[in-house]
C-alpha cells in the first residue's frame, strides 16, 4: 500500500464512481465507539439509526452486510456511572457486560424498522485460529447471512484478557473479512479520511487513494482517536488496511457520516487497493491474529524442510523449547539466530516436548506408543512469517 499525494480532493473525486465499492456484494463495516455514543458513554440513537439506515438499504439492494460493532464498553460507562473508560482489566469487563446487552438490543430494534434480523456474533482469538473453532465460527457467519440476517461482530470483551489490552476492532474487522472473504472492507471513524498530517493543522492534505506500502513513508499518522472512549486510532486502522489488502480485500476509510455516499462508490474517504491473491483464510488469522505462547528452535535442515519445501516440523529438528504452552497453542518456529521464519499449533504440550527433540517420530512410536508419531507442528496448521 502507499499513497499518491496531491490528488484530485473531495469534489472532483465525486464525479468518479469506485468501481471496487459498488461491484463488492459481500461487505464488512467497522463502526468505532466514538461514532456511536457520546462523550459520556452513552449510546447516541440518531448515530445508530443513521448508520442502520445506510447498511439496511445496503442489504435491501441484494448486497451481504456484516458489521463490527465497538461500543459495549463504551455504552456500558454512564449505566455504571463511569464517566470515562476505565484503565483496570475488570471494570472493563463490567462496562462491556453491561454495554453489551443495551448495543446488540439498540441494534436489533433499529434492523427491524428496516425488516431485518441481526445475529451477535462473539469471538476470541481462540475461535478463529484453532481448526475446529474456525470452521465453527465461518459456519455461524455463513449460515447467518444465507439466512439474510445481519452478522454482528465484537470480540467478546466480558472474558477476553489479551484482546481487551492489546487488541482493537479494526484489526478484528480486517480479520472478518478475511474470514467471510468479503468483497469490500469498510472502516468508519470519527475522521474522514487518511491525511498527510493531523487533519487540524495548516498544510496537511487529504489522501485519496493508497496503491504501494513505499509511499507511506513520512506520514503522521498520529495517536487515539478524539473522542475518549475507543481505543483505536488512525495507527489501528492503517494496520487493519494492510492486513485485509493484504488477503485482496480493498478497503475505504472514513467518518461515519460518510458511510451512505462511500458505499454507493463516490470518492470520499481513503481508499487501499489491494495488495495480492488471497491467502488460506485461517492460516491468515493465524499470522496476523494471534500472539505465540512460545518458541520451537529449529537447526538449519528443519527450517529448509518447513520454509523451502512446506513440511511439517518433526521432534528431529527442534533443538530447544522456549515458553509454557499446551498443545493447542500457536508458537513461533525461529532459527538459529531466534528470528521467526513461521508460526503453527503445536500438537504437544510444552513440558512433552523436551524428551522428544532429536528424535524421530518412528523411534518415537517404538519406546513411546503410537501416539508419539505425530507432527509435532503439521503444514496445515503453520503459516510462514
Amino acid at each position: 500500500m502507499g499513497t499518491r499525494r496531491g490528488g484530485p480532493g473531495p469534489t472532483a473525486q465525486n464525479g468518479r464512481v469506485r468501481d471496487e465499492v459498488t461491484a463488492a456484494r459481500r461487505v464488512v463495516v467497522k463502526i468505532g465507539s466514538s461514532s456511536l455514543t457520546t462523550a459520556a458513554g452513552g449510546l447516541d440513537d440518531e448515530r445508530v439509526d443513521a448508520l442502520v439506515g445506510t447498511l439496511g438499504t445496503l442489504a435491501a439492494g441484494g448486497r451481504e452486510v456484516v458489521l463490527v460493532s465497538s461500543g459495549a464498553i463504551a455504552a456500558g460507562l454512564a449505566p455504571l456511572g463511569l464517566s470515562r473508560r476505565p484503565r483496570d482489566l475488570a471494570t472493563q469487563q463490567a462496562a462491556a457486560s453491561v454495554g453489551q446487552g443495551l448495543l446488540i438490543g439498540r441494534y436489533a430494534a433499529a434492523f427491524a424498522r428496516h425488516g431485518l434480523t441481526v445475529g451477535q456474533v462473539l469471538l476470541t482469538v481462540d475461535d478463529v485460529t484453532r481448526r475446529a473453532h474456525y470452521r465453527n465460527a465461518y459456519r455461524t457467519l455463513r449460515k447467518l447471512l444465507d439466512l439474510r440476517a445481519v452478522p454482528i461482530v465484537n470480540e467478546n470483551d466480558t472474558v477476553a484478557t489479551e484482546e481487551i489490552r492489546f487488541g482493537d476492532n479494526d484489526r478484528l474487522a480486517a480479520l472478518v473479512a478475511a474470514l467471510v472473504h468479503a468483497d469490500l472492507l469498510v472502516l468508519l471513524s470519527d475522521v474522514d479520511a487518511l491525511w498527510t498530517g493531523d487533519p487540524t493543522r495548516p498544510g496537511s492534505s487529504r489522501i485519496s487513494e493508497v496503491h504501494d506500502e513505499r509511499d507511506l513513508t513520512g506520514i503522521d499518522i498520529g495517536g487515539a482517536g478524539r473522542a475518549g472512549v475507543g481505543t483505536g486510532g488512525m495507527v489501528t486502522k492503517v494496520e487493519a488496511a494492510r492486513i485485509a489488502t493484504g488477503f485482496g480485500i480493498p478497503v475505504v476509510l472514513t467518518a461515519a457520516p460518510l458511510a451512505a455516499p462511500v458505499l454507493a462508490g463516490e470518492g470520499v474517504g481513503t481508499l487501499f487497493h489491494p495488495s495480492r491473491r488471497r491467502p488460506a483464510a485461517r492460516l491468515f488469522w493465524l499470522a496476523h491474529a494471534t500472539s505465540p505462547r512460545g518458541r520451537l528452535h529449529l537447526d538449519p535442515g528443519a527450517v529448509a524442510a518447513v520454509v523451502g519445501r512446506r513440511k511439517s516440523l518433526l521432534p528431529a529438528g527442534i533443538t530447544a523449547v522456549d515458553g509454557a504452552f499446551t498443545a493447542g497453542d500457536p508458537v513461533d518456529l525461529v532459527d538459529a539466530e531466534g528470528a521467526p521464519v513461521a508460526r503453527g499449533l503445536v500438537n504437544y504440550d510444552a513440558v512433552e516436548l523436551p524428551g522428544l527433540l532429536g528424535r524421530s517420530t518412528t523411534e518415537l512410536a517404538a519406546a513411546l506408543g503410537p501416539a508419539y508419531e505425530r507432527e509435532v507442528v503439521h503444514r496445515d496448521d503453520l503459516v510462514l512469517l
